[in-house]
């Protein structure tokens, strides 16, 4: 089994952004104010590098936060001089960044590729021209169909990030959304549900009962369903919901400290439910890595089937695959 990848992850604030999208306050997105320096990263470098998982060959540096690309030029130049400085030497696999569509030329992907980037991540959220309009994003589904391309061909690997619950969105859009993703075909792809936070318009808009939130449980559920469309085409799904948010900017929303686990319970309920199909009772088996998502948080996958007449005891059996599960009916129970 491959080690797992980590980032060093170095937030740059809303400084690069031509615009200010409806639902983004990066400030309580990411808790930082201040803009990095190149010392920042030497000192996140040194907090990695002492860490009990620490591995040159899996961990990157990477800039999230803002439009990187979009950033003054001679400053985005000095954080990437630093940065290389340790992929020169062996430190860290490679360099990520996060960036908008529109911000992605010929000029810019040389530079990064003189510096040792990787991996850029491109922030689509949705790639319905109209949802794209109601939230200021300021670029076109088209932007990101022509920098995915123009990223591909210069080697880098590609991420997509998308959200759910956008302002002027729905699940047959965001359907159609994750379809148009297959045909780039990305390498990754982060889901985030939309949260209103104070101080963007959305929550302005939200005051006013003209927007309205998912529910936590629909966006589990159409995240859960946007994973499996993924996974099953070879695209990885490195995130499901924010890492974290300045609780006292929180509005509105599906947010959950959890969100990641409560999609993957869901998954394996959906997993469940298409093998269950007289009612009994039943012995589930998973991977031990499985167990607590098949079991789901404080038992609700196990209380959902009880309900449906299927009454199931899940087992860790180490010859079960990772995201797989076997079920066997106990006739004599």
């Amino acid at each position: 089994m491959s080690a797992k990848h980590s980032n060093i992850s170095i937030f740059v604030p809303h400084i690069g952004c031509p615009n200010k999208c409806s639902f983004c306050n990066q400030h309580y997105i990411s808790g930082k104010v201040n803009a990095p320096m190149p010392r920042d990263i030497i000192n996140a470098f040194e907090i990695a590098k002492n860490s009990k998982n620490y591995n040159p060959e899996t961990f990157e540096i990477a800039f999230f936060g803002g439009s990187f690309t979009a950033i003054d030029r001679d400053y985005m130049t000095e954080l990437l001089e630093t940065a290389f400085e340790f992929v020169k030497e062996g430190s860290v696999s490679g360099i990520r960044i996060s960036t908008r569509p529109d911000a992605i030329n010929n000029e810019i992907l040389k530079l990064l590729k003189k510096y040792g980037v990787t991996a850029i991540e491109l922030g689509a959220q949705s790639l319905d021209d109209e949802v794209l309009s109601l939230n200021e994003r300021g670029h076109k589904a088209e932007d990101v169909f022509s920098a995915s391309k123009l990223i591909k061909s210069y080697g880098f690997s590609l991420g997509l990030q998308i959200m759910t619950g956008l302002y002027g969105d729905n699940n047959k859009k965001l359907i159609e959304t994750a379809n148009k993703c297959l045909e780039i075909k990305p390498d990754t792809i982060r889901i985030y549900p939309t949260i209103v936070l104070k101080d963007t318009h959305l929550a302005m808009l939200f005051e006013n009962g003209i927007y309205k939130p998912q529910k936590l449980e629909e966006a589990v559920e159409i995240c859960s369903k946007l994973y499996t469309l993924f996974t099953e085409n070879n695209i990885k799904v490195i995130r499901l919901g924010l890492h974290t948010i300045d609780e006292t900017a929180f509005v509105a929303g599906p947010w959950h400290p959890a969100f990641s686990e409560l999609c993957q319970s869901e998954i394996f309920l959906s997993k469940a439910l298409n093998k269950l199909k007289t009612k009994g009772n039943y012995s589930i088996f998973v991977n031990k890595s499985d167990v607590s998502k098949m079991i789901g948080q404080k038992k609700s996958n196990i209380i959902k089937l009880e309900n449906l007449g299927f009454y199931c005891k899940v087992f860790a059996d180490k010859n079960i695959k990772p995201n797989e599960i076997k079920i066997k009916r106990e006739v004599n129970n």
